[in-house]
């Protein structure tokens, strides 16, 4: 008897159980109509599903690395003219110079030649001017024939050329034919400051420095405005054109930025390095910028195309790239996108999403498993 109540019992229970869990409601399910995820309204899963509005594409800048060089239109390379020994050194780097200071005095057998040519030339011409006198007068009394006159008058035109020659030899080298002293003053043909030095007392100079592509003995050049040579890849090339402004920025002074204007794009590509020489110009009055500094060059180029999400946003599946978009509330749908470029935590879209549409944020992952889960079904 005790044993049938204790089996009645236990069957009550059981049944109470059952009856129970059918009471319990499932989890309501997502569906798929026509390619989109729909989800019930209190959803669980949508708990986990945050979505945000895609923003317009940014501003798109171009970068292109390079380095500031002197200005060759302000610079000057200063070669002696005559071989000669350095005897006195008068600028040094740093040092400002105007046009026709002595930079270095040197001791020039050459430029002694030169002297000694010009006084030469100046004996000849004043001989050659009284003979002329000379004939002249016994011509004009008949005593000297027609072509001893004309003789002379040659020998005169002559000795003139020569010492115009000579006198003009002297004086662009900034000498004069009043002393043979072999001391050959090196000049600064332009106003500027002193960036190079490359001589020492008691060097010996050669005229031909410059065939043997030797450095020059000084270098001087304005300071106050740059050159920025870049090297653009072939790509650059449709957003470079001339009288275009960019801006240099240096590790140097970091946050700031220079503004520079471009002046030449070259018209072939280097061969070895597939680059394009590209050069521009930059106001250096404050003088923070130095020579060889590198630097980099950025040029807006537009708005990039498309929108611009968070990077999880988007997700690979297979060899393509997919993202989610919110229709309604509870309503997803799987779209393709191309990528672009990609900074600070988010990426460009080219193509499948547009600027104003909310694109989920969190659970895209989630909504795939499920899609593929009801797709199988």
């Amino acid at each position: 008897m005790r044993n049938s109540l204790w089996m009645i019992l236990l069957a009550a229970l059981f049944a109470a159980g059952c009856d129970q869990t059918k009471k319990t409601p499932e989890a309501p399910r997502a569906r798929l109509e026509r390619n989109r995820l729909v989800f019930a309204a209190d959803a669980p899963q949508l708990a986990n599903i945050k979505s945000e509005v895609a923003a317009a594409g940014e501003p798109a800048t171009l970068r292109v690395s390079g380095r500031l060089v002197w200005d060759e239109g302000r610079t000057v390379r200063v070669f002696p003219p005559f071989s000669g020994r350095v005897e006195r050194i008068l600028a040094n780097r740093g040092d400002q110079v105007k046009p026709g200071q002595v930079l270095a005095v040197l001791a020039s057998p050459e430029f002694g030649q030169a002297q000694a040519d010009a006084r030469r030339s100046g004996a000849d011409f004043a001989l050659a001017e009284k003979n002329l006198a000379r004939l002249r007068e016994l011509n004009a009394h008949g005593v000297a024939p027609r072509k001893d006159l004309q003789a002379a008058e040659a020998d005169f035109v002559r000795a003139q050329s020569e010492l115009q020659r000579a006198q003009k030899r002297i004086s662009l080298y900034g000498g004069n034919e009043a002393t043979v002293d072999q001391r050959f003053s090196l000049r600064s043909p332009i106003a500027g400051t002193v960036v190079e030095r490359n001589i020492n007392p008691g060097q010996e100079l050669r005229s031909d420095l410059v065939l043997a592509n030797a450095p020059a003995m000084f270098v001087i050049t304005d300071p106050s405005r740059l050159w920025v040579q870049l090297d653009a890849s072939e790509s650059d090339l449709a957003h470079l054109q001339r009288g275009q402004t960019l801006r240099l920025q240096t590790s140097a002074y970091p946050g700031q930025s220079f503004p520079a204007k471009v002046e030449m794009v070259s018209d072939f590509i280097d061969p070895a390095t597939r680059v394009i020489k590209v050069r521009a110009s930059v106001d250096n009055r404050e003088r923070k910028l130095k020579g060889e500094m590198f630097v980099t060059a950025q040029i807006d180029v537009g708005t990039e195309p498309g929108a611009r999400v968070p990077a999880k946003a988007v997700f690979l599946a297979g060899d393509k790239y997919y993202a989610f978009t919110e229709n309604a509330p509870g309503n997803y749908s799987r779209v393709e996108v191309k990528t672009g470029g990609s900074a600070n935590g988010s990426i460009g879209v080219v193509s499948g999403l547009a600027p104003g549409q909310k694109v989920v944020v969190e659970g895209s992952l989630l909504l795939q498993r499920m899609a593929n889960e009801l797709a199988g079904d």
